[in-house]
């Protein structure tokens, strides 16, 4: 696989966020504003992230999906539902929620715009007999669907098992960058598909474990342009080895995520990319290749 021959997708994971008004949405909104369609200016894929928490309804999916037919070569990935990931019962989904999800996530599929099904699992989640299993349930189950699976505890890594696993089903491993705290796995450019996935959650070591952290303490991490620099070369790793890679940025307080997925595309492909001219007010300058959006008329909006 040569970088020519690979489509390389950078995008962020969720959208509604309100501390992202002022920083990566226009304050105030404009008539109509709609947070996809304007998102889908800046990036090649938005990660659904409310779909981990609630199976959204097939109108929702639907919705969005017609938000995004205007921008041909935009996709979505859909985080799997957690009542099937993250559940400790034995039996490791209920039919009639899995019968939903796949319908919400057949719609867009229907209508070109999904990329993938991403599975993420706990920490908590080791590679045992009984995890190994669910895992097996669960990849037949989904399997309609192109398939990424997240683990972030070491074990995972400690034979071949899963990697084997996954390249026999055509799905992703999803490599990630997370704290390098108790076990956690480090960054990783391992692909088992044609299709790979790198997700980045920043490196907030202080409150990655610390039960008390909210999701915003926790995800509150802006990369140093060094820290860039070693991501884009896992980025340049993946696309030697798949066709499509996507690189989804997940340390999203306060629009640091739609900063790293910008920087990660202009140290990986080279620039200019456009980045919101009111994250670069907030942010400052976010190095070689990123700028301020233009206007319509060709010029760079003003930043300050």
């Amino acid at each position: 696989m040569t970088l020519a021959q690979t489509r390389c997708l950078y995008g962020v994971a969720g959208w509604a966020y309100e501390d992202w008004q002022g920083i990566v949405y226009p304050q105030p909104r404009p008539r109509a504003f709609d947070p996809i369609a304007y998102l889908a200016r800046f990036f090649d894929v938005l990660e659904i992230d409310s779909s981990f928490y609630r199976i959204p309804d097939p109108k929702s999916t639907e919705r969005w999906a017609r938000v995004a037919a205007p921008f041909r070569e935009f996709e979505f990935t859909m985080k799997l539902y957690q009542g099937f990931t993250h559940s400790v019962q034995s039996v490791p989904w209920n039919e009639a929620e899995a019968g939903a999800f796949e319908e919400a996530a057949e719609r867009l599929r229907e209508a070109g715009k999904l990329g993938c099904v991403l599975m993420q699992f706990p920490w908590s989640f080791r590679a045992e007999m009984e995890s190994r299993d669910r895992l097996l349930r669960l990849l037949d189950r989904f399997g309609m669907f192109p398939l990424a699976v997240e683990v972030r505890h070491a074990s995972w890594l400690a034979d071949e098992w899963l990697f084997d696993t996954l390249r026999e089903r055509a799905a992703a491993f999803c490599n990630i960058d997370q704290p390098r705290l108790r076990q956690c796995i480090e960054l990783t450019d391992r692909a088992t598909a044609e299709h790979a996935y790198l997700r980045v959650h920043g490196r907030n070591a202080k409150n990655w474990f610390r039960e008390s952290a909210s999701g915003a303490e926790r995800y509150d991490y802006l990369y140093s342009l060094e820290e860039i620099r070693q991501l884009a070369e896992a980025v340049e790793a993946l696309k030697r080895k798949a066709k499509r890679v996507r690189v989804i940025t997940n340390n999203h307080w306060r629009g640091q995520a739609a900063a790293s997925a910008l920087q990660l595309k202009a140290a990986v492909e080279g620039g200019p990319v456009e980045a919101p001219a009111t994250l670069i007010k907030h942010l400052g300058d976010l190095g070689p290749g990123v700028v301020a959006e233009k206007s319509e008329g060709g010029e760079q909006l003003e930043m300050f």
